[in-house]
């Protein structure tokens, strides 16, 4: 079985490689064919699925090169701030909010005229700005049948509060505490179940994870976008809650089986610290000695940014090592997470002291 991560080989079609090829037909592919992975592959097919199929989502208009200057008008209907996004992958650069009106469009102009995402930004979608609280939801699908996975909740911008640029990741926390049963039902009816309902509709057979990215806004949920795979580091929240055996999960999804599993998830609330190389998302030194790794206690070390050199372990990366802990509450999760991030030493090493933050929780560190 092949466990496809990434999101950009699943856009281009490796589950349909496997398949259109008779020597590799026999491989387990987990991971959506092409037709499905474009829901992430293509905001504007996004958005107009979700129009199609009646899933909350933010109001938006699509524009080319052609159509530059009524991307323009259509900014100046909008209030502050503006959402901008690339239709295409961007390596996850391609979506900006902008607060002033002349920023937002020089950075349309840049995306369609002097095309900053290449073929990425041949197309750009505008879309209102919805006030609220991200969280992420997730769902398995054999193409018959779903089911969910817990909520997650990540922190991508580099500084406390939220500020500074966008990283691939500097936390998570599972679950959400707002995402309650209810509202979890919510997201079910209103989201999950009609985006599969409208795969199958529209001809899609989706087999793989499905990762949905919202928001809540006054306790009803609006879809941010789709991921067709696992998000970083909501991954690393999530797959250790789940009790049920993960290659029996994926593989029973392949099979098309996945009625046949009983889903065991931990109660326990798992949080996840992202140690990153100083300068990150900029510029950074890698080959930094990574010392305390044996002193992490209870805590999960999931390596990301490190590579042996000779006998050490050293930096080779933005993002280095989540730490990982479980707790009988967030706050205590995070407690840990935070206690034995403290013992990892590297040169430079940066995290986020405030995850949770928003969630008022009362966690922050010194």
């Amino acid at each position: 079985m092949v466990i496809v991560g990434p999101e950009d080989p699943l856009v281009k079609g490796i589950h349909d490689y496997f398949l259109d090829h008779e020597e590799l037909r026999h491989v387990k592919i987990f991971g959506p064919k092409a037709k499905g992975a474009q829901l992430e592959g293509s905001k504007d097919f996004a958005k107009k699925f979700m129009v199609k199929h009646n899933i909350p989502t933010a109001a938006y208009k699509s524009f080319t090169k052609e159509s530059v200057k009524e991307g323009h008008t259509f900014l100046e209907t909008l209030s502050s701030p503006y959402v901008i996004k690339a239709d295409g992958l961007a390596a996850g650069k391609g979506v900006v909010i902008l607060d002033a009106l002349e920023d937002a469009k020089v950075e349309l102009s840049d995306m369609l005229e002097a095309e900053k995402f290449g073929k990425a930004s041949s197309t750009v979608v505008i879309e209102e700005f919805l006030d609220g609280i991200e969280l992420s939801v997730f769902a398995l699908s054999d193409g018959i049948n779903y089911t969910i996975l817990p909520s997650a909740k990540d922190y991508k911008r580099i500084g406390e509060s939220d500020t500074g640029l966008n990283t691939g990741g500097m936390g998570a926390v599972s679950p959400v505490p707002f995402a309650d049963a209810t509202f979890i039902s919510k997201v079910e009816e209103q989201v999950i179940k009609p985006t599969f309902e409208g795969l199958k509709q529209d001809g899609i057979e989706y087999s793989g994870l499905l990762y949905f990215g919202l928001i809540n806004v006054d306790g009803e949920p609006k879809v941010i976008e789709y991921n067709v795979r696992f998000g970083d580091p909501e991954a690393e929240v999530i797959i250790p809650r789940i009790g049920t055996d993960l290659i029996d999960l994926f593989e029973a999804v392949c099979d098309k089986r996945l009625s046949e599993i009983d889903l065991s998830i931990d109660d326990n609330a798992t949080a996840t610290v992202m140690l990153v190389s100083q300068g990150y998302p900029g510029s950074y030194e890698k080959g930094k000695e990574i010392n305390g790794l044996g002193d992490t206690g209870e805590s999960i070390a999931f390596h990301a940014g490190t590579r042996l050199h000779g006998e050490k372990i050293v930096t080779n990366g933005g993002r280095v090592i989540a730490v990982t802990s479980f707790g009988a509450s967030i706050e205590e999760a995070l407690k840990v997470s935070y206690s034995n991030a403290e013992q990892i030493k590297f040169e430079g090493k940066t995290l986020r002291k405030d995850i949770g933050y928003d969630l008022k929780i009362g966690i922050q560190t010194e």
